[in-house]
């Protein structure tokens, strides 16, 4: 609504707001991407082309060439059935013409540039973790050097290491190469550390700007970004974790991809893991992106093959079970998966999703009282009852995370995983899921194995903490003192990459 802004060469300019106040469909609607049912007026000039005025044929020559896009839903935005190296080389291609060869060539040096080996580009998407799929949407965005580059939450994904490196890459490409660089991100401290210019959004409108959040801090909402970004989550008050819920001892997970002299090469992701999670505990999980976080997380559940180890649930081993006794324990585990718009089915309404856990319930319910369940649960995680009659893709990146949240609590598991389930939202609704997690939490007991690349969340609402590298967990400890006190040289870099909002601000 009436929303004003600019975008200098050489600078990075950032926008930031809550879940749903507009950004995403901002930067949409600056290339011409919105929504066949939205209506645009006004004027959107993008490295001198009138974007609402454009034939396709302009808006065509402009995306990907003039201006670069990383979109907030990665796998969504991939292609499922190519290549990475083939997907970056078709960006070329398109654009240049020219020898397949020659794209490869720059696709490569691309690749390169994002911190990814020749290995990740024969791979497909799906063998790739999330923080992977985001530095190949930055490698595509940048493989032709745009004027401009629209970036949409594109280290929302991304450990605090990774993160540093693709800043320090945009900040280079902004440098060196002059582009003008729009950054929407829900991260308040990210922003004020590497940003030139910050707008502030809700609502639909443009509220406060300036060049760091303090130049701003006079408007209510900033104030309350502020206070929200500082605030430390409520921790559940509930009685000390008793016997072991879930038990890893000695899990090994290897992958064969890649081909050398027409053999499968196997690659060990998880190497000899040991650890247990409590009745009542949540434990955290950190490490880098490509360490071996999401594997662990699909072997917990039975959803990936384990070359050796035990997986226990309830004293019941997952990986053996069948039939009643799997389905019983598929009842106690549940999932938040990073990528909420990929493990949705497009095709059902929003109450369907909600409801499919359901059908572990014993006796089943009545689709009315499934429906109700539904409702209930979707006002508990700050959402609306009507919101059951829409489909995913009405929503935004932080509110289908808060739908993957009610899917997963609506059959009450004595345990949660939690794949980077705050990644995509803002901090206002991220204090809010948190402050609701610690309330479930306390009033059913269940337990968290909480993955997360962000520290500060993990040290907040975590009772204990594995360091996962390549594979292998390289300290656990009590929470507190993992980050007050770490032994491990790369705990202690995961610390210091973090950022932090000034003390000024």
């Amino acid at each position: 609504n009436g929303v004003n802004l600019s975008a200098q060469a050489g600078q990075i300019t950032a926008v930031v707001g809550a879940s749903g106040c507009g950004k995403s469909l901002t930067l949409l609607a600056c290339v011409g991407l919105q929504p066949a049912s939205a209506i645009v007026s006004g004027e959107v000039l993008v490295d001198g082309t009138q974007v609402i005025e454009a034939k396709h044929k302009q808006l065509q020559e402009l995306r990907g060439a003039r201006v670069g896009l990383v979109f907030q839903e990665v796998m969504a935005a991939l292609n499922p059935v190519r290549t990475i190296g083939d997907q970056i080389a078709e960006a070329v291609y398109v654009h240049r013409g020219g020898t397949w060869a020659a794209a490869a060539l720059l696709a490569r040096a691309a690749l390169d540039r994002v911190g990814l080996s020749a290995i990740e580009a024969a791979r497909y998407p799906h063998q790739l973790s999330g923080g992977q799929r985001q530095r190949v949407a930055i490698a595509i965005a940048t493989v032709l050097k745009p004027a401009v580059l629209l970036a949409d939450e594109p280290t929302s994904a991304l450990d605090v290491t990774t993160q540093a490196e693709v800043m320090r890459l945009f900040q280079e490409l902004v440098t060196q190469d002059g582009i003008a660089l729009v950054l929407v991100s829900h991260d308040l401290a990210l922003v004020a550390a590497y940003a030139d210019h910050i707008y502030f959004m809700e609502a639909g409108e443009i509220v406060a700007n300036g060049k760091s959040p303090i130049n701003a801090a006079l408007h209510s909402s900033v104030q309350r970004l502020m206070r929200d970004a500082r605030a430390e989550p409520k921790r559940a008050t509930r009685t000390p974790p008793t016997d072991d819920l879930l038990v890893v001892k000695n899990l090994c997970v290897t992958y064969r991809d890649g081909q050398a002299f027409g053999r499968r090469q196997p690659q060990t992701v998880l190497k000899d893991i040991s650890f247990c999670v409590r009745r009542g505990e949540s434990v955290g999980l950190v490490g880098e992106s490509g360490s071996g976080k999401s594997t662990l997380a699909r072997a917990v559940l039975g959803l990936q093959p384990v070359q050796s180890g035990t997986v226990q649930v309830c004293g019941q081993a997952f990986h053996a079970s069948a039939g009643a006794s799997l389905k019983a324990l598929r009842r106690q585990v549940q999932i938040v998966f990073q990528d909420p718009f990929g493990s949705f089915d497009p095709r059902l309404r929003i109450d369907r999703i909600v409801a499919e856990p359901l059908y572990l319930a014993a006796p089943r319910l009545t689709r009315a009282e499934e429906r109700r369940r539904v409702d209930a649960m979707l006002e508990r995680v700050g959402l609306n009852a009507r919101d059951g009659d829409r489909y995913p893709h009405a929503f935004s990146g932080g509110q289908r995370q808060r739908l993957a949240l009610a899917r997963a609590l609506i059959i009450e598991p004595a345990m949660i995983v939690l794949d980077e389930a705050v990644s995509a939202l803002d901090v206002s609704t991220r204090a809010r899921i948190l402050d609701l997690l610690a309330e479930v939490a306390e009033q059913s007991g269940v337990s968290y194995l909480f993955i997360s690349h962000d520290i500060a969340v993990v040290r907040a609402i975590t009772d204990r903490t594995l360091v996962l590298r390549n594979g292998e967990i390289v300290e656990e400890g009590e929470t507190a003192t993992v980050f007050a006190a770490p032994r491990h040289a790369y705990t202690r870099l995961l610390v210091e990459s973090t950022p932090t909002l000034p003390a000024a601000l």
